[in-house]
């Protein structure tokens, strides 16, 4: 017994030894290497070293042990390497570890290739507790052959003619159960009553309550007719979510056929494959493409262990989406403020500095990639509005569901009363208010002239959801 404990401790050091090789302080990373921070937590008894080692072997060339087929080929340039390791300030036993691989290691163009290789396998390592990939930083180099979103915010404003403030949207509900025509009915009457967008929910996709093909019919039928009555361009983002890629572009290229601006899709449930096919097609044929992350906070929400979502969101840019969903920071989904910012930064704008203090732990340089709107939705209503602009700002789309369908006088008085609660709050701005201090002043100000706004504020002014952010710096 005694000498099976000494050949296991004795081959566990050989698999230390080996895989420290891949532990290189001295490595200065390279322009066009793709860098990672981990936040890793070590088995007990296993140093940070060795931690950091076995992610950047695992996550790229190394194997348990050294093989003979090393020498043929040229380890050194293409193995991952732990270049820094620092101590999470207030945590034990965990550590943020910065590795570097080289570009060669990555298929052009594929989100897929690129997270099948650095969270791939190394999430179920044994000698380690939990994983957590923080961020990435994506060289210009490897930017450059991503087409990124189909359009981007400033195109998608050209399309629809819509300038100087945020864009409003609905999600229908109940998201589920609805025939065909009183779904194209509960759109027309958000759109009438002044909302930019309605939406399908991420689970509504052909069934037996509601096929596709019916669904989309009536919801144009509402996009025209609203549009004949208020002069203003229309939409509603029709979920293309299928179960195969070609059923997905065959719903897309009935939508076109109607003449939608915008169709749908849920990237992470759907996959990266999938949705950089439709990027691609929505580029070619002129659509808009809106896209739900259902299913990220089974990825994300943890602080110790998963895929952040600021990488998620870097990783929806390069595939291509011309929205994407980013939380409230004030409604019922999970959302730390300074997180927020930090990954709508990383949606929209084209240079982002290294900002700790909002998460974002490397320099990203977009290259000219066009940006991702930012849509908030979960649990907002007209006293949030305030602190949405605020927050968000103008390149951003504010969806209210209940707060618009739960107006007790009907869906187009709830969408009033959203157009003229955000239309007052850019007001307010523009003159040089503040809104997170006079917000809501602002919005009792603009119910003294509309009736539908003065009903929405009576009946959600106690709604809130204050609960602690599970997710926090």
């Amino acid at each position: 017994m005694v000498q099976t404990q000494q050949s296991t401790s004795s081959f566990q050091a050989g698999v230390a030894d080996y895989a420290l090789s891949y532990y290189t302080p001295e490595y200065t990373p390279k322009d066009t290497d793709i860098l990672a921070a981990f936040r890793v937590t070590p088995q007990a008894g296993v140093p940070a070293e060795e931690a950091g080692a076995a992610v950047a072997a695992e996550s790229s060339t190394g194997t348990w042990t050294t093989v003979w087929t090393d020498h043929l080929t040229d380890i050194e340039r293409y193995k991952g390497r732990c270049y820094e390791i620092e101590e999470v300030p207030g945590e034990d036993n965990q550590y943020f570890v910065f590795v570097a691989y080289p570009m060669d290691l990555f298929e052009e163009g594929s989100v897929t290739n690129l997270l099948t290789s650095i969270v791939g396998n190394v999430f179920g390592f044994k000698a380690l507790r939990a994983l957590r990939l923080e961020d990435l930083r994506i060289p210009v180099a490897y930017l450059k052959s991503f087409q990124g979103p189909p359009h981007g915010i400033t195109v998608e404003r050209d399309k629809l003619n819509k300038y100087g403030r945020p864009l409003l949207g609905c999600t229908l509900k109940p998201k589920l159960g609805l025939s065909a025509k009183n779904y194209g009915r509960a759109a027309y009457e958000c759109l009438r009553g002044g909302l930019d967008f309605t939406k399908d929910d991420e689970n509504v996709n052909s069934q037996p309550f509601m096929r596709w093909r019916d669904r989309y019919l009536f919801v144009v039928e509402a996009i025209n007719k609203a549009q004949a009555e208020t002069n203003e361009i229309k939409g509603h983002y029709l979920n293309v979510t299928a179960p195969t890629c070609e059923e997905m572009l065959k719903r897309a290229e009935f939508a076109k056929e109607l003449g939608a601006p915008i169709i749908m899709h849920d990237y992470l449930t759907g996959g990266f494959t999938a949705n950089t096919t439709l990027a691609k097609w929505c580029r070619d044929n002129g659509m808009l493409l809106h896209i739900h992350r259902a299913m990220h906070a089974v990825i994300d929400r943890q602080r110790n262990h998963g895929i952040h979502f600021r990488v998620l969101a870097k990783c929806l840019r390069m595939s291509g989406g011309d929205h994407l969903h980013a939380g409230t920071v004030v409604g019922k989904l999970e959302g730390d403020r300074a997180l927020t910012l930090g990954f709508v930064d990383l949606m929209r704008e084209d240079h982002i500095e290294e900002d700790r203090s909002r998460g974002v732990f490397f320099t990203q340089d977009w290259a000219s990639m066009p940006g991702v709107m930012a849509v908030a939705s979960g649990g907002i209503h007209v006293w949030h509005m305030p602190a949405l602009v605020d927050i968000f700002g103008d390149d951003s789309c504010l969806q209210f569901g209940g707060g618009t369908l739960g107006h007790p006088w009907g869906n187009a008085p709830g969408a009033t009363a959203n157009r003229v609660a955000l239309e007052a709050c850019v007001q307010a701005r523009n003159e040089g208010r503040n809104l997170a201090r006079e917000g809501s002043e602002v919005i009792k100000e603009a119910a003294r002239w509309s009736p539908e706004l003065k009903e929405a504020t009576e009946l959600w002014e106690e709604i809130k959801f204050e609960y602690d952010t599970v997710d926090t710096l």
